[in-house]
Formats: C-alpha cells, structure tokens, sequence
C-alpha cells in the first residue's frame, strides 16, 4: 500500500486512522492501524515493510510544502453547519449546569436537604420538558439518550412477546437496528419506503397494519432530509385500529411546535443535546396507560420506570435547554429557514447539476440535503472540513468502507446518487455571513473534484484504449 504525493496531501486524520481521501486512494487496514495521530502542525511518518508515507493535516491542501509545518485550523476559526448530529451547549444552559457540577450536589432519592433540592432540580426540569412536548410532567420519564428510550420501547412491547411490527424505511438506527434484533428473534417486520419525495405516505404504512400488528414506529422528521412524516394522520387512524405508535422526535424537538396531545401517538422521544442542551440526557414521552415494561432494572427512580440515579446536571441542563427552545421557538425557526433558504438559492444558483433532496414537502426549518452530480461527498466533506467547514454526508463510514445512505437508498437514489449527497444543518450560531463564506468554498470544491473526476475517466479511457491496441 502505498499513500504519497497527492494522496497524502489529502488525506483525513480521525482517530488515528486515515480515511479515503479526495482522490479515491484508501488506506488499507494494516497501515491504518499503524498510524499515529500527529498533531495538526506536524507531518508523521510511518512504516510498513512495503511503504512509507508522509500525511499532512492541512486547512488548503495546495499549500502543501513537504518537510515544513502546515498551518493550524482551530475551531474558533471554522464553521460548523452539522447541527443535526449535535448541537454546541448553550451557555445559557451551561451555566446552571456548572452549579451542580460544584457547589450544589446531591442523590435525588436521598431524604436529606441535599437530596430534596437535587429532586426539586430535576422536576423543575422536567416541567419544562413537558411544557415544550405540550405534556403532563408526570408522563415525562428522563434517559440518557434517545437511543436508549426507543430501545425501551420496542422491547417493552415485542420481547418475549412477538407480533407484527410496522416501521418507516429510514428510522434512525436505534430503531431499525432494534426492529432487525426483534426480527431475528421471531418478530415479524415490515418496513414502508418512503416516496422519492422524502416522506412515507401514511396510506402505505397502514396498508401494512395487520390485526397482529403491537406497534407502528414513524419518525417525525427525518434527521438527513428534514422531512416531516404524517405522524399525526397515522396515528389518528392506528388509534381507530387499537394499535399504539411510537414517535421518535429526537431531530424535530426545539426546531418545530411539538403536541403530543396533537399528535396522538403514545410514545415520543427526545434528546436535549440537538436544541442546544447536553449530551447524556433525553426523555421519553408515555401516553397514561399505554403498555410498558423497564428495560433497566434496579431501584424506584423514574416512578419505577427507568431505574439508575438521575444524572442531575445533565438533567438541569436539558431541563434549561427545554425552557429556551419554547421560548425562542418562533424566532429560531424562522432564523434558521431563511439561512436554509439563503444557503439553497445560492447553491441551485452557482452549481450547476446540484438537487435539494424534499425541497417540496415540509421540513425542519434547519436541514439542506443536497446532491451533487458527478462528486464523492465524502471526499467533498473532509475538503471542505480541511477549508474550515463542517458538514455532513448522506453515507456511513464503517470500517474504512463508505457506503450508501440507507435513508437516500430508500428514496430509490442509486449508490452514486447517495454518495453525492451532503447534509447542511444550521443552528442558531449560525449567521448569515458563515453562510455567505461557506458558498463560495463549497462550489470551488465541487468543480475541483469534478474536475479530478473528468480526469480521472479520460486517463481510464486512454488505459483501456491503449491495452486495446496493443
């Protein structure tokens, strides 16, 4: 294996590992796992027994010179439009985080003073939880994720038990991996795609509700595209049916007005650290009465739904976060659409062959999933990441591979056509003049790489053609 010259220009540190670069060279796994993370100013060499490679962690790769240090990117001089995988903490929300992380303590069960004012703390916020779900505090039970509480959820209602399971075809993972387990172990799924429009007709996910069916599970935004599914529609006739729905409102909760009332679903899930709250900390919503069994055992904390000592600041955190997002819910969402509808304008403008992917059904106020013809969008993020820019992409990378977006191949896009695709997700540190700075970045990349493509193809075509002859 060999990574040099142009290839090591552009290759991406994470985690001590070297990921596929601009190029198309990907480092191979032995070499890989013998790379040492250097610091972002160094050039690191390593050694094979085949090869050996000089890689840079540079903010323009051009500006490459072999031997010297390369310039720094810190993170206060860069912009990070990625608010669909997490968002920066409020410090707002960080500063009543820090008093329980100091001066103010204590075990929420325990009967003393301490113990009291920890209890007062973490029913405080759960009331601003439930006021920003539009719910009774006592339905609010606080997890450490939203992973954790879809988890909860569908196990609650399928082990042991099995039944027919509905879900949509691009769930987040806590949900579709969860659905796969069930299925291995005798449940019987059934998955509805969505139309190319980004969003599943609610017709075609009834059409599967079978007089066996425990549970329908459908999202209500989808964290790449931003779409907003009919979950109030599917779970007005499931509720018709006898059948119980379980929403996952992790990547909609602080961008749009949630009811759960509304909604009729009955159960929902939400996470504080995507509206500027903590890591560690979440909620599920349980509509009174609906069937439920702990996925965690142990003492009586949660009303003796979910067992395990409340992580109080966490919780005061989410708590805060909950409070801010209804406040500002009005003026965050229309901040946040007019910097999404600058950022599409300018792109469908300036680039030519670029698509917003469910541009024509409603979204969150905050989410630009575009495609970009003829380009590695995986190769575009860690560009743009070297320029300053953090981004994301519509395909997964595990284990050096880059593979298809399951949620782009549900929408029918061929593996191209997902590979293509990156994700913009603004928040509210955002500004008009980050936005303005990353378009013109973003289109020099993508005719760059283009460019590198068409290249590419016509040395291919010679190759062949010059085999042919010989």
């Amino acid at each position: 294996m060999t990574c040099s010259g142009v290839a090591a220009r552009r290759a991406l540190w994470v985690g001590g590992c070297v990921r596929r670069c601009g190029t198309g060279v990907r480092c191979g796994s032995t070499a890989a796992a013998r790379v040492r993370t250097p610091s972002v100013t160094d050039g690191v060499a390593w050694t094979d027994n085949t090869a050996v490679a000089t890689v840079y962690f540079v903010p323009f790769p051009e500006t490459i010179q072999r031997g010297r240090p390369a310039p720094r990117i810190t993170l206060a001089h860069s912009a990070y439009f990625d608010h669909n995988a997490t968002t920066p903490v409020d410090p707002r929300v960080a500063e009543v985080m820090v008093e329980w992380l100091g001066a103010r303590h204590g075990n929420p069960s325990s009967a003393h003073r301490y113990g009291q004012a920890a209890r007062e703390a973490v029913e405080s916020a759960r009331a601003e939880v439930a006021r920003l779900l539009q719910a009774a505090p006592q339905e609010v039970v606080f997890t450490a994720s939203g992973t954790e509480a879809n988890n909860a959820v569908l196990r609650a209602l399928f082990e042991g038990f099995g039944g027919h399971l509905v879900l949509s075809g691009f769930e987040h993972p806590s949900v579709e991996t969860t659905a796969s387990w069930l299925a291995a172990r005798g449940v019987d799924v059934a998955r509805v795609a969505p139309r190319p429009h980004g969003c599943v007709e609610a017709g075609d996910l009834l059409a599967q509700v079978r007089p066996d069916t425990r549970l329908v599970a459908l999202m209500l935004a989808n964290n790449e595209l931003g779409t907003i599914q009919p979950v109030e529609e599917v779970a007005r006739r499931c509720r018709d049916l006898g059948v119980p729905v379980l929403c996952d409102a992790v990547q909609a909760a602080g961008k749009v007005a949630i009811d759960v009332v509304a909604l009729g679903v009955d159960y929902l899930t939400v996470g504080a650290h995507k509206f500027h709250g903590p890591l560690g900390a979440a909620a599920l919503w349980l509509r009174q009465g609906a069937r439920f069994a702990p996925l965690l055992l142990g003492g009586s904390q949660e009303s003796r739904v979910r067992a395990g000592t409340e992580n109080v600041p966490a919780i005061v955190g989410f708590g805060r976060a909950a409070a801010l997002a209804a406040e500002e819910l009005g003026d965050r969402s229309r901040s946040l659409a007019r910097l999404r509808d600058r950022f599409e304008a300018a792109v469908l403008r300036e680039i030519p062959g670029a698509v917003v992917h469910g541009a024509a059904r409603p979204r969150l106020p905050n989410t630009s999933s575009v495609r970009f013809a003829g380009i590695d969008a995986h190769a575009l993020l860690i560009r743009l990441d070297l320029r300053g820019y953090a981004v994301s992409t519509g395909a997964a990378c595990a284990s050096g591979v880059v593979e298809p977006s399951r949620t782009l191949a549900a929408l029918g896009l061929s593996a191209p056509e997902a590979k293509g695709t990156l994700r913009v997700s603004f928040g509210i540190t955002n500004t008009e003049a980050a936005v303005d700075s990353l378009l013109p970045v973003l289109a020099q990349e993508v005719a760059a790489l283009r460019h590198e493509a068409a290249g590419a193809a016509i040395a291919a075509s010679t190759r062949v053609a010059a085999g042919s002859v010989a």
